[in-house]
């Protein structure tokens, strides 16, 4: 999740200058809040994350303590494969995350009957990711999601419209299961070059190569 600092500076003869930060995350958004209040010319300092929930600076520090112990800054990249004979999709997906002070990978990947086309395998792709973050129980965070699908990822962001029946049944159960995590989800379009991991991770499930791993990163 970021957060964004705003406060009020106080300067002599006036009621105050209001400064606001960029978007930060959560550990240096409390960092330079401290520092900030330490310098005894604030007023009213507060923290407010991309939902727009806001924060005083005792609740941040509870607040960051206690989603330091879970799964936080998600980064999820995701891929679908499809071979027509077969009508059978490849699913790919790689997790990235800290918990604790820790960094960890997730990768897995499945393989799914019954899909048209490569297009749907894509959907089914994003809905796998979603069930490994329940899995997780990942609830009440903030993930971006990155794939070289775009038409997926733009209309879940609502910027483009989906008319296939099958497709947006897809979107429905995708949708359904982020608001029930209640995910701040961020869809982020990336190149093929930039996707390899999930994509080859498609692939091997097609090849029959099941692969579900976590392993701490440095």
């Amino acid at each position: 999740m970021k957060y964004k600092l705003e406060w009020k500076y106080k300067y002599k003869g006036t009621a105050g200058v209001v400064f606001t930060s960029d978007w930060l995350e959560g550990e240096q958004a409390l960092v330079i809040g401290e520092d900030i209040e330490k310098s005894g010319r604030m007023l009213d300092l507060s923290f407010h994350d991309e939902r727009g929930t806001t924060w005083n600076l005792k609740e941040m520090k509870k607040l960051l303590e206690e989603i330091e112990e879970e799964p936080h800054d998600l980064t999820i990249f995701f891929d679908g494969g499809f071979d027509k004979e077969s009508s059978q999709a490849g699913l790919g997906a790689v997790i990235y995350y800290k918990q604790g002070k820790k960094k960890f990978r997730i990768r897995a990947n499945e393989r799914f009957d019954e899909i048209e086309n490569n297009s749907e395998a894509e959907y089914a792709a994003m809905y796998f990711t979603v069930l490994l973050l329940e899995e997780m129980n990942v609830q009440n965070m903030s993930c971006e999601f990155k794939g070289d699908a775009q038409g997926v990822l733009m209309q879940l962001k609502g910027e483009w419209p989906c008319y296939e029946e099958n497709l947006n049944r897809w979107l429905d159960r995708i949708e359904e299961k982020l608001k029930k995590l209640h995910v701040h989800s961020r869809f982020t379009p990336i190149p093929r070059t930039a996707n390899k991991e999930a994509d080859k991770l498609a692939t091997q499930a097609l090849e029959g190569k099941i692969i579900n791993s976590k392993m701490q990163i440095i």
